[in-house]
């Protein structure tokens, strides 16, 4: 098992910089990829960025240019530092941990509010 938990979400104006950081426990040797989704109202959850053990990157088409994750192998964490925030990534952000045996991990989330 592995347990994931969020932090950093928030009120921001448009334009502004936010930072998320996630903290895995548990079972952390079998983590592999590390992810953040992300969910609005009414919309399908989507992926915003995920790094790789080795540290290769993914960015969501949306958000290319202005987030940036990282991870933290030996402290078991991974961030998020969103840039150039605009309303439309007004969503609930999940942190999520792929094993080696394929096995997905989500953490409980944390709200992001971007106003105009």
């Amino acid at each position: 098992q592995v347990q994931l938990v969020e932090s950093g979400g928030g009120l921001v104006q448009a334009g502004g910089s936010l930072r998320l950081s996630c903290t895995a426990s548990g079972f952390i040797r079998s983590i592999n990829a590390m992810g953040w989704y992300r969910q609005a109202p009414g919309k399908q959850r989507e992926l915003a960025a995920d790094i790789t053990v080795g540290g290769n990157t993914n960015y969501g088409d949306s958000v290319k240019g202005r987030f940036t994750i990282s991870r933290d192998n030996a402290k078991s964490t991974m961030d998020l530092q969103m840039n150039s925030l605009k309303p439309e990534d007004t969503a609930v952000y999940y942190c999520q941990v792929a094993t080696g045996r394929g096995l997905l991990y989500w953490g409980q989330g944390t709200q992001v509010t971007v106003s105009s």
